[in-house]
């Protein structure tokens, strides 16, 4: 786990106005305005005639909402957003990174944006299935994390 501090405007702009982020599921999340608006990410399947074959609704099918609640003249009193690596992607990320974990041992591979009404905080964390000592996942997850800020070109600051 580490936490970095990318810069608020730039990654406020990949977050909500670009595609940057919208690969990544979005677990859960909270947006403070005039009201707490809570957002929990679980697709109902039952609500599709064709339901998804996944748990959680993409970030980008949720941007968009996100974006009316924050958007004004007033920047919001904050929010957070738990967002993962979908479990579709986890065979690639483990073989990509040489781990010998199975993508059934992961339960999510997370970045969680915070924003205090002043500035941006992402703590990246993982959780697994099963106990491990093993620390290789967390530490390439949060390399993976750097690399995604670092290539959309968001400046960050924080545990190198």
């Amino acid at each position: 786990m580490i936490t970095l501090t990318p810069d608020t405007k730039t990654c406020m702009s990949h977050l909500l106005l670009k595609d940057t982020f919208d690969s990544l599921s979005l677990i859960e999340g909270e947006i403070t305005t005039y009201n707490k608006f809570s957002i929990d990410g679980h697709i109902h399947k039952d609500f599709f005639e064709d339901a998804p074959d996944r748990d959680y609704s993409y970030w980008h099918e949720l941007r968009s909402y996100c974006l009316s609640l924050i958007k004004g003249k007033r920047t919001p009193l904050g929010f957070k957003f738990v967002l993962s690596l979908g479990k579709e992607k986890f065979t690639g990320f483990l073989t990509e990174n040489g781990l010998t974990f199975q993508p059934g041992d992961i339960q999510g591979l997370y970045m969680n944006l915070r924003y205090d009404g002043t500035r941006l905080v992402c703590v990246t964390g993982t959780s697994m299935n099963t106990f491990t000592m093993d620390k290789s996942l967390d530490e390439a997850w949060d390399r993976w994390v750097r690399t995604f800020f670092s290539d959309a070109g968001i400046a960050f600051e924080g545990d190198m």
